[in-house]
């Protein structure tokens, strides 16, 4: 499915006039202003999985956040914008092929990290009532609790609690549900899951941060299907090998000047791993090696 068709930057004509109307007022920086006319990006055409490839500073994190704010996207963290942010935007056009759905969203590493250290904060107050609920069952077990009325009524079901279950099982039920489910890998990849719904438009900031080979491959097949089968189209910066062999993916090598489509085998950092596993050929292929 394809929501977004395309959307068009101002080339550096149109920036120079721009700035040429503010060099009389003093900035530290007119991003995001000189940063994809670095490299002649003007225009980007979108498929149902888009991929944008560069190294640092290449601009396209710049290029996500112009897309999801021109396009008024959710998104659970906020950024720090320019002064120029808001000009910069009027600048943009953006051709849409369908309404974007309202749940379309931006997801960042920043997102994810937050939700980590969310659950992470959970499950650390989870062990300390745990602790509480160990001493107190210590308590109740061997207290000389004798019921003198009906305000003692609730202590009483308490201490028959305690004699009905060992300590473990009083904890677990007194816990109820333990967040303490998933390793930090398994909720950064959870998070996607929740946040990836049928039918939307979802813009991916290097979604392989905190995910481990096997579960960005996981991701990378959960994307496949996404789009495939569940009406979704995607926008995604990234450096990783697995997410950039996306079937079918279109990806934009925003190292290129001017920017450039390509396969992921003619990248350079697809080629930085397999020349150095290639280099290290002998070692896979040693016998017992694994």
């Amino acid at each position: 499915m394809i929501y977004l068709g395309s959307v068009h930057f101002p080339d550096g004509d149109l920036e120079f006039d721009f700035l040429l109307g503010e060099k009389h007022k003093c900035y530290d920086t007119f991003y995001p202003f000189q940063v994809l006319s670095r490299h002649r990006l003007e225009r980007l055409d979108f498929e149902p999985v888009t991929i944008l490839y560069g190294g640092n500073g290449s601009g396209k994190t710049t290029a996500l956040n112009i897309i999801a704010e021109k396009l008024g996207l959710n998104r659970d963290t906020i950024f720090n914008k320019s002064n120029f942010f808001p000009d910069y935007l009027e600048l943009c056009k953006v051709e849409v092929s369908h309404p974007i759905p309202e749940n379309s969203r931006m997801i960042t590493s920043d997102d994810v990290f937050d939700y980590m250290l969310n659950i992470r904060s959970l499950n650390e107050g989870i062990d300390q009532r745990r602790t509480e609920l160990f001493q107190e069952y210590l308590d109740i077990k061997y207290s000389d609790f004798r019921m003198k009325s009906m305000e003692d009524y609730e202590q009483l079901k308490r201490k028959n609690r305690v004699r009905s279950n060992t300590q473990s099982q009083f904890v677990r039920k007194e816990l109820m549900d333990n967040i303490r489910e998933y390793s930090n890998g398994e909720s950064a990849f959870l998070y996607f899951t929740e946040k990836i719904g049928e039918n939307g438009l979802f813009l991916l900031d290097e979604p392989e941060n905190s995910l481990s080979p096997e579960r960005q491959q996981e991701l990378a097949r959960f994307i496949e299907d996404s789009a495939r089968f569940f009406g979704c189209q995607f926008i995604i910066s990234t450096h990783s090998p697995f997410v950039l062999a996306i079937k079918q993916a279109k990806i934009y090598d925003l190292d290129e000047d001017p920017v450039d489509v390509k396969k992921w085998t003619e990248l350079k950092s697809v080629w930085a791993y397999f020349d150095f596993f290639e280099s290290h050929r002998d070692e896979f292929t040693e016998k017992g090696g694994n």
